[in-house]
């Protein structure tokens, strides 16, 4: 395959899967922010969504101050800031359309059907009158999207390389959210009060986990447990380790002459998780695994793009 189609398969897949997770971050704060606390504790939870994405200078820096509606603005509409849903869903539906040859009928017009419909609703009222609905319409974009992918494509390398993106971004946004979250919490160390198990239900529930985590423990919610469900449990979607399984079985398929070593870096950071324990990761400090986590898979996303993708500019 040529780079430059590679290139823009991964590339849709990448803004697709970013545009579910910021409206997953999104929804899930704005739900947060309706329970009793104070103005304080409010904003600490909307900088940490800026926070997740680094964006936290460039949204000072366009508006000088906070509030919730300028922060709704500049993560769904912004066309300057590259993580808002309008920059990512116009990223993926023209990455498409560079490659209308390489897809089926029915995933182009998915992407081309949701820019579309993403236009009307922003010029409605919709992200003012119910931001929730409108966060709901991309997620279940973006699992349509992926539905179809799966169902109408040809397994070619086309359908890996858009696997690849897929899932070496979502492992990105789980382990900044866990991240983030961990830091904005309070004394985890101590037994959760009810204000605490909102606040890891809501973690929880931003990634999909909350009916896992009930499944999986049978109990009440502790951070170690929900570290351990998102970093090592291969069962659960979104997870480090179960996107690290997916990363490592799509090098396979698309291997080169030159990507030996990218499979072994991929490798190593998979098994690091497979075979890791919790209780080893928050005795080693968990802000400093998933450090290490997020350089790592930076890392990997640039060897990716050397071995396959357009080389990036100088």
């Amino acid at each position: 395959m040529l780079s430059r189609t590679a290139d823009h398969l991964f590339w849709m897949a990448r803004y697709t899967e970013r545009a579910e997770n910021t409206a997953r971050m999104l929804d899930v704060n704005m739900q947060t922010s309706m329970l009793p606390q104070s103005e304080q504790d409010a904003e600490q939870g909307w900088r940490a969504t800026l926070g997740i994405s680094e964006l936290q200078s460039a949204y000072d820096h366009q508006y000088g101050r906070f509030h919730t509606r300028d922060v709704l603005d500049f993560m769904v509409r912004d066309p300057n800031n590259p993580s808002s849903i309008l920059a990512c869903l116009t990223g993926a539906r023209e990455n498409a359309r560079a490659v209308r040859g390489t897809l089926t009928t029915e995933v182009w017009e998915i992407q081309n059907a949701t820019w579309l419909d993403m236009q009307k609703r922003l010029k409605s009222n919709l992200l003012e009158t119910d931001p929730s609905a409108f966060f709901e319409w991309v997620k279940y974009r973006s699992h349509l999207s992926r539905g179809v992918t799966l169902g109408t494509m040809l397994k070619d390398e086309a359908i890996h390389f858009i696997r690849l993106g897929t899932f070496l971004e979502r492992a990105d946004n789980t382990a900044r959210i866990l991240d983030v979250k961990f830091h904005g919490a309070r004394d985890t160390s101590k037994d959760i009060t009810q204000r605490d198990f909102y606040y890891w239900a809501a973690l929880l529930r931003s990634v999909s986990g909350f009916e896992i985590y009930r499944k999986v423990y049978r109990d009440v919610i502790t951070p170690a447990r929900v570290a351990e469900l998102l970093m090592l449990r291969g069962d659960m979607p979104r997870s480090l380790l179960a996107c690290m399984d997916d990363v490592v079985e799509n090098l396979k398929h698309i291997r080169n002459d030159v990507s030996a070593d990218t499979e072994r870096f991929a490798g190593k950071l998979h098994a690091e998780l497979k075979f890791g324990h919790i209780d080893d990761i928050m005795k080693a400090g968990l802000h400093h695994t998933l450090t290490e986590f997020l350089e790592n898979i930076y890392e990997l996303g640039n060897r990716v793009s050397r071995d396959f993708l357009v080389p990036l500019a100088a």
